[in-house]
């Protein structure tokens, strides 16, 4: 087994853009980046806003907050769903 490093790491990171087999999903690097993102914004909203925000306000907030999670998750679960369905088809089709 190879050893991680660095310049390992990087490298499958740049072979997410090319057409050879990196180790990353650039679809869940990209859907990671964008959820830091925003979860970034939302969280420096709150620390600007936080002193004059009303209960109204902060349940909104928290509920976009939600909203974001779990939109990631379901679509987290989704992936999944569809290797386990490609990969059980492969199986029967396979036999």
């Amino acid at each position: 087994m190879e050893k991680w490093t660095f310049k390992n790491l990087i490298k499958n990171l740049i072979l997410i853009y090319s057409n050879r087999d990196s180790l990353f999903s650039k679809k869940r690097i990209e859907s990671s980046v964008a959820f830091i993102v925003a979860q970034g914004g939302m969280i420096w909203w709150f620390v600007e806003h936080n002193v004059a925000m009303t209960t109204t306000d902060l349940f909104v907030w928290s509920g976009i907050e939600f909203a974001i999670a779990g939109y990631v998750i379901s679509q987290i679960q989704k992936e999944k769903g569809t290797a386990t369905k490609a990969t059980s088809e492969d199986e029967v089709l396979n036999s």
